[in-house]
């Protein structure tokens, strides 16, 4: 199993994340604070996130997750909700967390 190094912005904080770890629970590690904001998130936008670098290591986008992307103000070319992606292992990742997490 090979592991990839997950960069999160805007702290710069990087771990090793293994294959087939779905990318939320990576950054639930670096950033506990969005555990608690998933247990009250009710249209998905507790989990966006930008993909600045490593797309092609992350699984493709699902219909269920396109649906809920649609609706979620902000969304962009490089929007995906964290929840619905697995990592690959294949490539690096740079994600920028959004909302209160983003340091905005």
């Amino acid at each position: 199993m090979s592991t990839v190094t997950l960069k999160v912005l805007p702290t710069g904080k990087t771990i090793e994340v293994a294959e087939g770890t779905n990318l939320l629970e990576a950054l639930i590690t670096v950033e506990p604070g969005l555990a608690e904001r998933q247990k009250t998130d009710k249209d998905g936008s507790a989990s966006h996130v930008f993909i600045q670098e490593g797309r092609k290591g992350l699984s493709k986008t699902t219909r269920e997750e396109n649906e809920q992307l649609d609706a979620i103000v902000g969304v962009g070319s490089k929007s995906r909700l964290a929840k619905y992606i697995t990592v690959l292992g294949t490539e690096n990742v740079t994600v920028e967390l959004l909302g209160e997490f983003s340091g905005l």
